[in-house]
Parts: C-alpha cells; structure tokens; sequence
C-alpha cells in the first residue's frame, strides 16, 4: 500500500466541508478514472467507493493537491447525504446530529421523536411560541432567561426543519447566497 492522504471532501456548489477521508495511489486513480470518490478503508484495510452501500455517491469535479502534494482537496457534488447518519455533512452540528439520532431511535417518553411524529404543524406552532418567549425575554428579562428562550427557539426551529424533511444546511445555504 502507498502513503495515505488525507482527502478534504468539500461540496463543489455550497463550499461546505462533507467529509475526511484517506486516499492511496489506487484510490486517487480510482477516483480519477471513474469520477466517482474511491477511499482506502483503514479499518477494512482495502478500497471502498463512497456510496457503494448507501447509494449516496460523490460526483468529483476537482482535484487539489496541497503544497506537499501530502494531502487533497476534492471539490465534489453529492448525490445525497454523505455522512453515515444521514446528515449533508460529517462536520455536522451535535444537536442536529442528536435531533437525527432520537428520530431513528424512535424510544418512547422521547420529546424529539414525539414532536417529529406530531408533524411540521406542531412543530411550526411550537416554534411560534418559542419566538413570542424570547421577543418577551429579550424585552423584559435578564441575559440568561434570553439565552434560555433562544436556545428553546433554536432547538425547536431545528426540529420544524426536520419535520419538513430540510436540513440546516439549506438555510447556511440561503444566508450565503444573500450575502453576494
């Protein structure tokens, strides 16, 4: 086996970083060849496609090396989520990981499993309510009631993204595209 690089899997549109992964010589010219990523497993100890069980492959549009030529860049375009977990993203934010984890789990007396069956016109009027806390709050309370209540609305606007199937990165996605 050759050295391993690393291989920086950033998405060719957003710019948002997908994931880390290790690259041989077979899985750079694998990659090369077929446009699809190819890593070497150090834990299977052999070449792996990403995507080859999940169905969510990376399309490569770019190859950079770094100035030692010791590690990669690879500007790709995903055809679905690329971490294991289901999130866009490896360098995913724990509460959303947590808000996915407790909705696959599924455990009963769970509040995120509970809202998310609930669907988005719960979670949508929670989040309404959640709002008019923190507008009350940031009016008329301390500095930590306000950050109890934002933190109430940020949990709960996360749980409505997931109700309507969006991931948080659409809206990092949107915010970016005003900001041109």
């Amino acid at each position: 086996m050759s050295e391993l690089r690393a291989a920086v899997i950033q998405d060719d549109e957003s710019g948002h970083v997908l994931m880390l992964g290790w690259m041989d010589d077979e899985a750079l010219a694998a990659t090369r060849a077929t446009g699809l990523v190819h890593f070497y497993s150090r834990s299977r100890q052999r070449l792996w496609r990403k995507g080859e069980t999940s169905g969510h492959s990376l399309h490569v549009h770019e190859i950079v090396p770094d100035c030692d030529d010791d590690a990669l860049l690879v500007r790709v375009h995903a055809d679905g989520p690329t971490c294991h977990d289901g999130s866009t993203s490896c360098f995913t934010p724990w509460l959303w990981r947590t808000i996915l984890r407790r909705q696959a789990e599924a455990a009963e007396g769970s509040y995120v499993a509970d809202a998310l069956a609930r669907g988005p016109a719960f979670t949508a009027r929670k989040v309404g309510e959640e709002a008019v806390e923190v507008a009350v709050a940031a009016l008329a309370e301390d500095d930590a009631r306000v950050v109890s209540e934002a933190a109430d609305l940020w949990f709960h606007l996360l749980l409505l993204l997931r109700s309507r199937g969006l991931d948080p990165a659409a809206v990092d996605d949107e915010l970016r595209a005003r900001r041109r």
